[in-house]
Parts: C-alpha cells; structure tokens; sequence
C-alpha cells in the first residue's frame, strides 16, 4: 500500500482498555480501521498480560497488552481510541494513571475518540463539560450531569475545547465511527467531517 492510501503513516494511537470487559467489536473495529489506514495502535490497559474482551455478556478472544498505564506518556502518541463495553470503562475511571493519560493527552491538543460507554472515562478526568457527545443512551444523564452537551447521532466531532474529541454511539454506527475516527486522526482540518460541532 503506497503512503498516499495511509493517511495515518506514522501515527502512534492508544487504545485505552480495563483489563476486563472490553467489547470485542469496539476495539477489534477501530484497531483494524487505524493498521488499514497505516497508524501503528498499541493496547495500554492497567496491567500487562493480556486483555479479556467480551460479546455482549460472553468472554470472548483474549489480546496481549503494549504498554501498561502506569509506563504510558502521553507525549508517546498522537492520539488515543477508548472502546465500549459496559464493564470496561466503569473499570478503567478507578484506574489514576490511566485518567491522568487521558487528561495529559487532551492538555496536549490531541485527539481522543471515544465509542459507547467509553465515554464515561472521561467523566472522571472532567473532561466533558462543554463538549458536545453522543454514547450509548444509557450513559446520556452521566455526560450532561458531567456538562457535556449530549446528542443522539451515530457521530459526532467536537472541536470546541482543547482537542478534537470522536464520540459514538456503538451498535451499528462502529463502522461509520472507524471512518470518521480515521478521518480525524489524519492531519486534516476540524470541520470537515460531517456531524461536527
């Protein structure tokens, strides 16, 4: 593949996970969608080993972690991806170093993407107030108690804050979600996608 069919050559992205209760899908997507694309995504998770992901409420495959959050600097990537799964991210917001990543991230300007109840990690950082998100439904009351502006839309790209922030529904917009995401991490201006606030 030639690097005019990589936008993202280069591009170091975390993917942000529990060691527990990741849905399968919300990261196998988005990690395929940034390698297609030419980026280079590393799992950080609390500890190293391996990562149990789940469909639904079934365990499912297992993926062996990079870097875990403790080691993890923010300086080290361009841009991190936080998947879904009900457990993963309930588990994650307990995890300080894994917060403090994810606020140094968007002190640098860069972006972060998040898909479903990932959402909710950010919570825990403050990094949603002012922001317009999507997520799965569920979590709509956490995000606008937190004061994030909440939308039901499959995508959406906000540009009004310190970095560009990816949300998503999940379900069957992770396609349209990757696309998006992919677009974004790539050097091309804010405002440009659809969706974007």
């Amino acid at each position: 593949m030639s690097a005019q069919l990589q936008p993202l050559h280069g591009v170091r992205v975390a993917f942000v996970v529990a060691n527990e209760g990741v849905e399968e899908t919300e990261l196998v997507r988005p990690w395929q969608a940034v390698l297609h694309a030419g980026g280079h995504p590393e799992l950080v998770a609390p500890r190293g080993g391996l990562i149990e992901t789940m469909r639904d409420l079934d365990r499912a495959d297992r993926f062996p972690v990079d870097q875990i959050t403790d080691s993890a600097c923010a300086a080290d990537y361009d841009a991190a991806v936080l998947p879904g799964g009900v457990a993963n991210p309930d588990r994650l917001r307990t995890d300080a170093a894994a917060v403090d990543l994810l606020m140094a991230l968007f002190e640098a300007g860069k972006p972060v993407a998040a898909l479903c109840h990932g959402a909710s990690t950010l919570i825990e950082g403050d990094l949603v107030t002012g922001r317009t998100m999507t997520s799965s439904s569920s979590l709509q009351t956490d995000l606008r108690n937190a004061g994030a502006r909440w939308v039901d839309s499959d995508v959406v790209v906000c540009c009004r804050g310190i970095n560009t922030l990816v949300t998503g529904r999940g379900g069957s917009d992770v396609p349209r979600f990757c696309r998006v995401v992919t677009d974004t991490l790539a050097p091309i201006p804010c405002g440009q996608a659809t969706g974007v606030t």
